[in-house]
């Protein structure tokens, strides 16, 4: 893939497209964790989403009663940025509205991803300032995907995910349309552990709210692993392609949610969208850590 920003602090060597800003491969002792990619699962490796998460029904909501349309997970990931304060341990991404966008989403902003590695850890930051003379509402994450299993000899089967703590959390339901429905208590084996199986999947994403903040895949034969921390994150996603085998999962920290089903929603009454008033500058950073 041509293009690509190059990172490499003598642990980690990471290489990141200007399309959506999106991490394509981390490469640690020779190996790459991150999903290459393959049309018979999912193309993507590991996409930023911005300015909606996940699906809107009919792809359209309301802005003060005014409909607008987007695809599945806004269009940061479908857009070229602009690099900037490229080192050998960093690089920004940035994307300023434009007529395009607003045709979609009709704000002023300056949306920037930034990559910063120390260590075997990335830091991921996302930033909006918003630049227009009203509150703008949106929502923001990350879709990494991680190949599984991480290392010859192993089986999708072999892995679980560890929560940082103990959690009680809930699982967000979603229709057969895949919008939101309402929640349930999933109970964690002893209050941490999720043992990985490709029928988890055959629903669609597993969504939670009320989880700890950091999240390990393992494997206890194993020794490669992730861990993924998201404080200021209320949702965290966990996927692969549904009804198949396929050789990956993805951990997905979530600011907010997609529709309702059955509800075109409109922006400035959803619940868990973030409100940004004009003038302000929203930030929030998550990580990963290659074992």
């Amino acid at each position: 893939m041509s293009g690509l920003h190059i990172l490499d602090n003598g642990v980690l060597r990471a290489e990141i497209s200007p399309r959506g800003g999106e991490l394509c491969a981390v490469y640690k002792d020779g190996y790459n964790y991150i999903w290459p990619g393959d049309p018979l699962y999912w193309d993507g490796h590991a996409p930023n989403l911005f300015p909606y998460i996940a699906r809107l029904t009919n792809k359209t909501y309301l802005l003060n009663g005014k409909p607008y349309q987007m695809e599945i997970h806004g269009f940061i990931k479908d857009n070229e940025l602009v690099s900037s304060d490229h080192t050998d341990d960093t690089v920004t991404f940035t994307l300023a509205s434009s007529d395009e966008t607003r045709a979609q989403y009709p704000f002023d902003f300056l949306y920037q991803v930034r990559y910063d590695v120390t260590g075997a850890t990335i830091k991921i930051t996302y930033t909006v300032e918003n630049r227009s003379g009203c509150t703008m509402y949106f929502g923001i994450g990350g879709h990494p995907g991680f190949g599984v299993p991480l290392e010859p000899g192993l089986e999708f089967h072999d892995y679980y995910l560890e929560f940082g703590a103990p959690c009680n959390p809930d699982r967000i339901l979603f229709s057969e349309r895949l919008f939101v429905s309402g929640s349930v208590p999933y109970p964690l084996k002893d209050d941490r552990y999720l043992s990985l199986a490709h029928s988890l999947f055959d629903e669609d994403a597993i969504v939670l709210t009320n989880m700890a903040k950091t999240v390990s895949l393992k494997s206890a034969k194993g020794t490669r692993g992730v861990a993924v921390e998201y404080p200021d994150f209320q949702y965290l996603g966990i996927w692969h392609s549904p009804r198949t085998k396929a050789p990956f999962v993805c951990i997905e920290p979530w600011s907010s949610l997609p529709s309702r089903d059955g509800i075109v929603e409109e922006l400035t009454r959803q619940r868990d969208l973030i409100e940004l008033a004009k003038g302000e500058v929203y930030k929030n950073e998550w990580r990963i850590t290659f074992i």
